[in-house]
């Protein structure tokens, strides 16, 4: 949170190991807000069998202008998640084509690094 009481949140998406540009997504800032939805969609052209191999990185961020963005937190879908998140990822490996929805809860520790 800002010192005006909010945040300026938006939201990086890339799925890894690093595919370069194409594998990098970023929502649209929502100024002003503690309680942003994002209604945005990203597409990856990868084979199925590719995927599995593969970690999506989801984490939020504040933006400021003229410093570096504060990270507020993020999860992984991917082979070596835990909980829920290891779930979500094996679900959307088993269902090919189809919009697999489901809530996480963003973890702002160390364990796992996210890049600004």
């Amino acid at each position: 949170m800002d010192s005006n009481g909010y945040s300026d949140p938006f939201v990086k998406v890339s799925l890894k190991p690093d595919m370069g540009k194409k594998a990098k997504n970023k929502t649209q800032i929502k100024k002003k807000t503690l309680n942003p939805e994002f209604n945005e969609e990203f597409s990856y052209d990868i084979k199925h069998a590719e995927l599995a191999k593969k970690t999506l990185d989801i984490s939020v961020w504040d933006y400021d202008m003229g410093k570096s963005n504060d990270f507020i937190g993020g999860c992984q879908l991917g082979i070596q998640a835990k909980g829920e998140c290891l779930k979500h990822w094996y679900e959307c490996l088993k269902n090919k084509d189809k919009k697999i929805e489901c809530w996480h809860v963003l973890l702002n520790d160390n364990s796992v690094h996210f890049e600004d």
